[in-house]
Order: C-alpha cells, then structure tokens, then sequence
C-alpha cells in the first residue's frame, strides 16, 4: 500500500472511532454541546470549512482515481495482455485487487466524511432544541406559580369587598386590585404562548431524534457491509498467499 492510500485508510479508521464515539448513548446532546463550546474549537472554526471542502475534493479525486484503476485492470486490454502473457495473470490480479481495495476505501471516507458532518450538525441541533425547551419549561412554571399567587391574592380581595370591609380609605386598594386582575390577564396570555412554544420544541426535538435514530441505523449497516468486503478481501490475500 502506497503512502497517500496509507494516510487514507487511516483517516478512514479515524472517521469509523469518531463516529462511534459520537453514537455513545450515555453521552447527552447537552454534553457535547458543552464540549463543542471548548475554547480550542473556537480557535479551529474559521478554518474548518475550508477544510471540509479540501478534505471532500481530496477524497473524490482518489475515488476517481480508484474507479479509473478498477477500469484499467477488470477491462478488455488487461484480458489481452493476460493471453499474451499468461505470466502476467497474477500480477494483473494482484493490481486489481489493489485497485479495488482503494476504491472502498475512498469511497467510505468521502461517505463517512460527509456523515460525520451530519451527526455533529444534528447532535448541536438537538442540543439547542432542548435548551430552549428547559428555558421555555422554567418560565412556564414560573409563570404559573405566579398566576397562582395572583389568584389566591384576587380571591382574598373578592372575599374582602363581598363583606363590605372596604370603605372609602380603601381606594387605593380596589385600584390594586384590578391592576392585579389586569396582570393576571396578561400572565395567562404569555402562559399560552409559552406552552405553545414548548409544544413545539418538544415536536422539533422528537422529529431530530427520529432522524438521529435513521442515521445510527445506516451507520450500524454500512459497517456490516464494510467488514464482508473486509472479509472478502482477507480471503482473496489468502487465496494469492495459497
């Protein structure tokens, strides 16, 4: 194995730990949304990017450079040679081999370059959505606990004036009352839209965790597939060492 296929299919084994790492079901949104907040990644951001799209360009061009391999051995001129040279059988098998190992091993680091990608976006996006939830959750027990208060303050008053105990020095008192009765109004106002709101992030969070579940299936799949061609191609290597 060359050098550049080398430092790709570590870079492949590399994607394949991150992942994984990522996938930890004991490990929270939140957690890594506070890990993704390390100093260190501010400092790689405005490049990361531009080392998204090099990494990608790079990688295509190996996988096109595999395919054009694959091509040149499994063709019409490698039959050819191989009947005018029956020597060279082994030797044109062992390069398509090669060629075939290199083409999987691009094609899964651009596939897994991408979906790594993916999962971090997705795993920052879960994270805010249940952020703003927990917010959204805190202001609408507060807002209760205060509706309640305010109930319980505007049932004393009613009781109060339903008695006759208010007299002319109590003015000041009704006049409170009823920018009670006023607040309550607006706090149960800003009750149902918080309550809204929550209903909706809980929906947002439930449709990211739908897709976050679609993708560990994908990954989960891809990784079968990857170890039978890993199989296949330990077995083609025995066969070449028999």
């Amino acid at each position: 194995m060359t050098l550049q296929w080398t430092a790709v299919a570590t870079f492949l084994y590399i994607e394949i730990g991150i992942l994984l790492f990522l996938c930890l079901p004991f490990i929270s949104a939140m957690r890594w949304q506070k890990i993704f907040r390390f100093r260190i990644w501010e400092c790689i951001a405005p490049y990361w990017n531009k080392g998204f799209l090099t990494m990608i360009i790079v990688l295509i061009v190996l996988f096109i450079d595999a395919v054009r391999e694959v091509r040149k051995y499994s063709g019409a001129e490698a039959n050819k040679e191989t009947k005018l040279h029956p020597n060279m059988f082994d030797h044109l098998h062992m390069k398509l081999f090669r060629a075939q190992r290199n083409l999987y091993i691009s094609g899964f680091s651009l596939f897994l370059w991408l979906m790594l990608r993916r999962v971090v976006t997705l795993i920052t996006l879960l994270a805010n959505t249940q952020e703003t939830r927990h917010v959204l959750k805190t202001q609408a027990e507060m807002s209760e606990e205060a509706i309640k208060k305010y109930k319980e303050e505007n049932e004393y008053l009613r009781k109060t004036l339903e008695i006759g105990k208010v007299t002319v020095r109590d003015t000041n008192f009704v006049a409170e009352h009823n920018m009670m009765k006023n607040e309550v109004e607006k706090l149960k106002t800003e009750l149902e839209k918080t309550s809204q709101a929550l209903k909706k992030s809980t929906a947002d969070s439930e449709v990211i965790r739908k897709e976050t579940d679609n993708i560990t299936r994908e990954y989960d799949r891809l990784l079968v597939e990857y170890a039978k061609l890993q199989n296949q191609v330990e077995e083609k290597s025995d066969k070449k060492a028999e």
